[in-house]
């Protein structure tokens, strides 16, 4: 009965000296690291370029929160997609036709009907069912951009096994009628980053339920404290905001009990997050992106921002290695 307990004993040890071991390999001791990845369009290039210096410095990512081009980034990152992956992704597309609905194959068409839809040049300019349509005005509905991300998702390398988990995903976006952010982290991923980068205007909102998701760059830019609240001890920013509002003054402040989108303008409220936001990550990583703005996606531009990314990430190589270091003690 004795050497029953004795051997009993033994396992339990040997059992918890394992789990122990697991334990550490597994990371579980070190602080949880969450990545922010805020909007920018075309901007987003550079971010790629700053996600390979990160795996080059082996830095882990347990919780990923991202808006606009940074939700789509992100959400794609978090289904197991690499820096290398997501490069050839942007270098490859023919941007304007994936964001606009551009019809390639009309292209040397001036007009054309089709299954009721009005093509001018190959663009979408009219369909018969706008005329019913109440999501909201949008020039563009993003039909091939959400179909185009649904089909990324779906052979993803998480889907197809080749990653064995998803990270932790949230991304951010703006019920345009209640006037609020929203944080989207359940449901379809594909709906979730169309939803994100709807900027007002351009593109249809997406209706969830009662809410009216546009850009969540309209609320919450550079989402650290979505991160936080997801689980993250350490947060690393990426931020590519080229132009500070540390004393911004909105010029609209007289329309402030106009209420909609009006009361918007009049307080920004996303410029005061930001503000908070941007000075509460661990490491704050800001490219100097120049003149490139949000519409720059032709090839030469994105070559430009990718490279861009990738020399602001190189500078900062060694301290996310000290960081790391620093904070796994």
């Amino acid at each position: 009965m004795k050497k029953c307990f004795l051997v009993f004993l033994m396992l339990i040890c040997c059992g918890l000296s394992v789990m122990a071991q697991q334990k550490n390999k597994d990371g579980k001791d070190r602080p949880k690291v969450g990545l922010v990845l805020g909007g920018g369009g075309a901007k987003g290039a550079a971010t790629i370029g700053i996600l390979k210096e990160l795996e080059r410095a082996k830095i882990p990512v347990d919780y990923i929160a991202g808006t606009s081009i940074g939700a789509i980034i992100g959400g794609l990152y978090s289904q197991g997609y690499r820096a290398d992956d997501l490069e050839k992704l942007f270098r490859s597309q023919n941007w304007l036709a994936l964001l606009a609905d551009r019809d390639t194959t009309l292209v040397g068409k001036v007009y054309k009907e089709e299954d009721g839809v009005v093509y001018l040049f190959g663009f979408p300019v009219r369909r018969k069912t706008d005329a019913n349509d109440k999501k909201g005005f949008g020039m563009l509905h993003g039909d091939h951009v959400y179909t185009f991300l649904d089909s990324l998702v779906r052979h993803s390398p998480v889907r197809r096994g080749i990653v064995k988990k998803a990270v932790p995903f949230s991304c951010v976006a703006f019920d345009i009628r209640r006037q609020q952010e929203i944080i989207l982290d359940t449901g379809s991923l594909a709906r979730n980053m169309r939803a994100s980068m709807a900027i007002p205007g351009a593109f249809k909102p997406v209706q969830l339920d009662t809410l009216m998701l546009v850009d969540g760059g309209m609320g919450n830019n550079l989402p650290v404290d979505v991160v936080r609240m997801m689980g993250a001890d350490i947060v690393i920013a990426i931020d590519l905001q080229q132009r500070k509002h540390d004393d911004y003054r909105s010029p609209f402040a007289f329309l402030k009990g106009m209420g909609g989108v009006l009361k918007w303008l009049a307080e920004r409220p996303d410029i005061k997050k930001y503000n908070i936001n941007r000075t509460q990550a661990d490491l704050y990583i800001n490219p100097d992106l120049g003149s490139y703005g949000v519409t720059n996606f032709k090839p030469k531009a994105i070559a430009a921002l990718l490279q861009i990314g990738k020399e602001t990430g190189a500078v900062h190589r060694k301290q996310l290695e000290t960081f790391m270091k620093d904070h796994s003690r």
